[in-house]
């Protein structure tokens, strides 16, 4: 594994590398920024370019970020191998280890949020704060109902018995991204250069595989978290979530985890509160962080 590189304070030299993790695999990392270290973690189906309006403000506020990009996830991380989020927060971790990060706090989105669950748990004297973004893992059960826009039909689709799901998406996967993107950002939608990276990144038959990969451990991630939340975790959480996205039951599914929970739900966002709304995440977050 390479040394520690030298944090630039320009966001402009940011040091983006790859992180080898073993057995032939590594993960994406940018490097940005002196300070606390604030670790972001995106879901499916986007990129690093989700924080674009966050690591801005978190260096601003004297914040050394991290964004990660692990196997499966985004445009530049290896696929192979197991992607149940156990081994993925495993992974992350090792890769923090590789660049001199001990302790920090986890900002994790979709199924980022839950590899950013597991981490807290593996390891919770490293993580001093735990920030949830539109997500509620496998193995929490919640009441509070979402909004109707929020699609599931995914669900269903993704972890269809092996090889039903590849005939079915074999050369759609571009439809499919398109049409969850489309569906799950709400009223405002996402902003259209952004939709379009992401469709770049998934939308091609070499992504299938690590894409129903991530879903089909679902029964693993359930049983993982369900261990990891037998007793609270020490650190504060923060839940955001979007009125049109997954709305309460993001604060009511990280209340199982974490025994203090800060909770925002953003009016206007759907799925993605941190492009849709930053300003509303932003002035969540950093006065969170600053208080943990």
């Amino acid at each position: 594994m390479r040394a520690a590189p030298q944090c630039a304070e320009d966001p402009a030299l940011a040091s983006a590398m790859l992180v080898p993790i073993g057995a032939g695999t590594s993960i994406s990392l940018t490097d940005t920024g002196r300070g606390p270290a604030v670790v972001l973690i995106h879901g499916w189906p986007v990129t690093a370019v989700h924080w674009r309006h966050v690591v801005p403000v978190l260096l601003r506020a004297g914040y050394r970020t991290v964004e990660v990009e692990a196997r499966g996830l985004g445009d530049a991380s290896s696929g192979r191998g197991d992607h149940a989020k156990a081994t993925l927060a495993r992974e992350v971790l090792a890769a923090l280890d590789a660049i001199g990060v001990r302790r920090f706090a986890v900002v994790g989105h979709d199924v980022g949020a839950t590899v950013a669950l597991l981490m807290a748990a593996d390891q919770p004297g490293r993580v001093a704060a735990l920030a949830v973004e539109e997500e509620v893992s496998p193995g929490i059960e919640v009441e509070s109902e979402e909004a109707d826009s929020y699609p599931s039909w995914h669900l269903p689709l993704f972890t269809a018995p092996e090889g039903v799901a590849e005939r079915l998406l074999a050369g759609r996967l571009d439809a499919t991204v398109d049409a969850y993107l489309g569906g799950s950002a709400g009223p405002a939608g996402l902003d259209f250069d952004a939709h379009v990276a992401y469709m770049g990144a998934y939308a091609t038959d070499a992504r299938l595989a690590a894409t129903l990969a991530l879903y089909r451990s679902a029964t693993d991630d359930a049983t993982a978290v369900r261990r990891a939340v037998r007793r609270r975790l020490p650190m504060p959480g923060l839940a955001i979530a979007g009125r049109f996205g997954r709305g309460g039951q993001v604060a009511e599914a990280l209340s199982h985890a974490v025994g203090r929970v800060h909770s925002v739900v953003v009016r206007d966002a759907g799925h993605y509160p941190a492009e849709e709304s930053p300003d509303a995440v932003n002035g969540a977050l950093i006065p969170f962080l600053r208080a943990a």
